[in-house]
């Protein structure tokens, strides 16, 4: 009995984006990033035209479906864009951020994108190798784009893939 304990693993499933996530979503952000965006920010994010984003919700939890990461999106003109991606720092190397980056990259394909950028730290090493593996190349770059809350700077790697 006590063995199943230890080899329990959370399960996923990976579902569109409501409104109603906001609040957790807005949570989960500001856990991931120095500049948290507000449950109103995605909400208006969210009701915009062509936005669209993903939640990972652990379907195997006792009481409630836990938020493991999100990812949102979006699409206009042909070209298709992640606006914020995170995933919870307990459930990192679970292949979380791969399932929701893939989710968004086949509703951006659906609604007629041919093209996904990104921007991601330069120096987040384990977010460039998996953008890579998803066949992400860098195009650009945007020295001293994000600050730190100590105030220091870091480069933004512009990244895009094609879709089609």
């Amino acid at each position: 009995m006590f063995e199943d304990y230890l080899s329990w693993k959370p399960f996923f499933e990976i579902v569109p984006m409501k409104v109603e996530d906001c609040v957790e979503i807005s949570e989960l952000h500001g856990q991931r990033f120095p500049r948290r965006w507000n449950d109103g920010e995605f909400q208006n994010l969210l009701l915009q035209g062509g936005v669209f984003g993903f939640a990972a919700r652990q379907t195997n939890a006792f009481f409630s479906q836990p938020l493991g990461g999100f990812v949102l999106s979006r699409e206009a003109a042909g070209e298709a864009e992640i606006l914020t991606v995170a995933v919870g720092e307990k459930f990192g190397r679970q292949g979380l951020g791969w399932r929701l980056m893939q989710a968004a990259l086949r509703e951006a394909s659906s609604r007629g994108a041919e093209s996904m950028f990104l921007e991601v730290e330069a120096a987040n090493e384990a977010a460039v190798r998996l953008y890579g593996k998803l066949g992400f190349h860098t195009v650009g770059e945007r020295p001293a784009y994000y600050k730190a809350a100590d105030g220091t700077r870091s480069s933004a790697l512009v990244m895009s893939r094609v879709l089609r």
